[in-house]
């Protein structure tokens, strides 16, 4: 089985819905984390004077999973759906190859479905 790392990073108000939209998507594993960040709005961050967050990360959401490849745009398009706000920063998504996946310490070999 050919997997996918998949690796959106959203800002943390749509983060839910985001996990929400994927709750019946077809996911082997998901890892959810806290993260900060900017992207291209990094040169808007003084719009928050001196604020906490002038001159410094943003708040965001790793949401990182891993799929089968023949699911990736079904899983590609409810992330896209969910965290489309049509501001910028809604985020980044990262597709990567998972060179090979394992079960946890108690199985021996590679996952096999």
């Amino acid at each position: 089985m050919a997997l996918k790392e998949v690796i959106a990073i959203v800002k943390p108000f749509v983060a839910e819905r985001v996990l929400e939209s994927l709750r019946h998507a077809p996911l082997e594993a998901c890892a959810v984390r806290e993260v900060k960040g900017f992207g291209r709005q990094k040169n808007y961050l003084d719009e928050y004077g001196e604020s906490e967050f002038s001159n410094a990360f943003l708040p965001k959401v790793e949401i990182q999973l891993w799929i089968e490849d023949a699911r990736l745009e079904e899983v590609l398009a409810c992330i896209t759906e969910a965290a489309r706000t049509g501001r910028m920063g809604d985020g980044k998504i990262l597709v990567l190859p998972a060179a090979e996946a394992w079960r946890g310490p108690t199985e021996s070999g590679p996952a096999s479905g």
